[in-house]
């Protein structure tokens, strides 16, 4: 279903509106399974957010792992980070994200392994339609963001959804990626361009 379609009344979907969000399908954020599910993400995002530099990264890991979708070996996270549920967010081992990185994942966000991302990097998984009518139901729809392995996302970089970024990119501070980007180049600018290979 396109995000600017309206679902078809004709054939009821028997679906929960969580297995249409995860679907890509439009969905309705407000319903009650989903306002639970962030309001629990919302708790776990302040304990994450709360974490006591004083103690050992393993400490943040074993966090992370509680409340993340899955987290390889040696990731980092210097806080706060925010995220709409958490669960949908995969790490690949050694990830670092700097202070404020903001991931909305009612899509599954995945990140590779040696991967980094610089201070309030912004990956967008969530849409609304286009159609005012739609858009104004409260219905929404996500699409999901792969960034590969050892990647370097630059400060304020904005990744949209439905994004898929290849393996050793370096994303420019500032930039908005809109497109899916192939391994081993640098993008920069708004909407992101390749500006060289690497």
């Amino acid at each position: 279903m396109s995000e600017t379609t309206k679902p078809n009344s004709e054939t009821p979907d028997k679906r929960s509106e969580r297995e249409k969000m995860l679907s890509g399908d439009l969905y309705n954020a407000f319903d009650p399974e989903l306002l639970q599910m962030r309001r629990q993400a919302a708790m776990n995002q302040a304990v994450i957010n709360r974490y006591d530099p004083r103690l050992l990264e393993q400490d943040q890991a074993s966090l992370l792992r509680k409340y993340l979708g899955t987290v390889g070996k040696d990731c980092f996270i210097t806080v706060p980070v925010y995220f709409d549920y958490g669960t949908n967010i995969h790490l690949g081992d050694a990830v670092y994200m700097n202070f404020g990185c903001v991931l909305l994942d009612v899509a599954p966000i995945r990140i590779g392994s040696k991967t980094m991302l610089a201070p309030n990097v912004q990956l967008y998984t969530a849409g609304h339609p286009l159609d005012k009518e739609t858009r104004i139901s409260g219905l929404e729809f996500g699409k999901p963001i792969t960034i590969g392995e050892c990647c370097w996302v630059g400060g304020g970089a904005i990744i949209l959804p439905g994004v898929t970024i290849g393996d050793n990119v370096v994303v420019a501070a500032g930039s908005v990626v809109t497109k899916d980007v192939p391994s081993n180049v640098i993008v920069k600018g708004n909407p992101a361009r390749i500006h060289k290979s690497v």
